[in-house]
């Protein structure tokens, strides 16, 4: 199942409402679920941004659907990115020419 990684930002509204953060990612996870994946990682994290995500969902469709269902509620900003695991990258090194 593909892996992504989002690197997070807080909008205005988010910091507003921090308190009600762990809310939003209980919710994230259970959207994740319903979609057919599963949230690997969650981490609040010093420096350019605020946390990072780390999702496996089936497809990149799916994982845009999460993507925009979770900024527009107004509380962040992402940049999400396909990774691809050891295995996958070696496999895809070996295909070079």
């Amino acid at each position: 199942m593909p892996t992504y990684i989002s690197l997070v930002n807080l909008t205005e509204q988010g910091f507003k409402e921090i308190k009600n953060a762990p809310q939003r990612l209980q919710t994230l996870d259970t959207a994740v679920k319903e979609a057919g994946g599963r949230l690997v990682g969650f981490y609040l994290v010093m420096g350019s941004f605020d946390y990072v995500i780390i999702t496996e969902v089936p497809d990149d469709q799916t994982a845009a659907r999460l993507i925009l269902g979770t900024i527009a509620q107004g509380s962040v900003r992402t940049q999400t990115m396909r990774a691809f695991p050891r295995e996958e990258f070696e496999e895809i090194a070996r295909g070079m020419r």
